[in-house]
């Protein structure tokens, strides 16, 4: 947790460990697999899925523009980062929509 956290704040430096927490329990299983644990640069399949499931349905934003627009956030705040973890990236993505209080 501590290495998810220390991660967030190099781009948040205020980051509440509380919404870092739900992150990675909303993520559970996915985390333990390496493959699964870092984000690279996402396809349109990918953006689609993460706007759907995380963005729809986890943070309630209905908004498809809105939601494509924190997606492309994200990305360009890590794009100097070669290893974009996904926590990091979904975490950054809720703060954009304002949702982190939906976590």
């Amino acid at each position: 947790m501590e290495d998810h956290l220390a991660d967030v704040r190099r781009y948040d430096p205020t980051a509440k460990a509380e919404a870092i927490e739900r992150i990675v329990k909303h993520l559970g299983v996915a985390l333990k697999n390496p493959q699964s644990l870092h984000i690279k640069a996402l396809d349109a399949k990918q953006a689609a899925k993460l706007r759907e499931k995380w963005c729809g349905k986890k943070l309630g934003c209905c908004d498809r523009e809105r939601a494509d627009l924190a997606i492309e956030m994200a990305e360009l705040a890590m794009s100097a980062d070669a290893d974009r973890k996904r926590v990091t990236f979904y975490y950054l993505v809720a703060k954009q929509l304002g949702r982190l209080d939906a976590l």
